[in-house]
């Protein structure tokens, strides 16, 4: 084997071809609002981890558990990336009615690409959370909110970090 890319073999890189059960697939008995995305700070040293937290509300009549997922787009790149990266999830379970606010961390790492080596870059990424992946179509609607960040600094290897 000569050729060791994985665009092609794997759904993150299928390029515009969705998976058949992307992560995440599944029903639920009740629905699901998400708001208030929040990112500290917005502007990002390259080093620097990022916070997040969202607000999840379940807006049905019976108890439920949502799997809440992050994912991170990098809007340009040097070497080629996933169209979208999962960074965090969590199962949440929200009783009906109720509401509840969720805190991640995004490590520097999860923002390296590879060439040769891991490194970090400048620039500029988009965040998403929901309870699917970005542009999935599903049968039972899910919200998934967006905002970008932006990152700062000389690109640089991840272990000067």
């Amino acid at each position: 084997m000569e050729n060791y890319t994985m665009e092609g073999r794997t759904y993150r890189y299928y390029g515009q071809e969705a998976p058949l059960y992307p992560f995440g697939y599944g029903l639920s008995y009740t629905t699901f609002r998400y708001r208030d995305l929040v990112l500290s700070p917005p502007g990002l040293p390259l080093c620097a981890n990022l916070s997040v937290s969202v607000v999840l509300e379940n807006t049905g009549q019976r108890d439920g558990e949502e799997v809440v997922q992050l994912y991170l787009r990098w809007e340009q790149s040097s070497v080629p990336v996933p169209r979208w990266q999962l960074v965090a999830f969590r199962r949440v379970a929200v009783p009906a009615g109720q509401e509840t606010k969720l805190s991640f961390q995004v490590v520097a790492e999860q923002r390296a690409v590879w060439t040769r080596h891991w490194h970090l870059e400048p620039g500029t990424f988009t965040l998403f959370a929901g309870g699917q992946q970005p542009a999935q179509q599903t049968r039972v609607p899910s919200e998934v909110l967006s905002t970008r960040f932006t990152v700062t600094g000389a690109a640089r290897p991840l272990h000067s970090c």
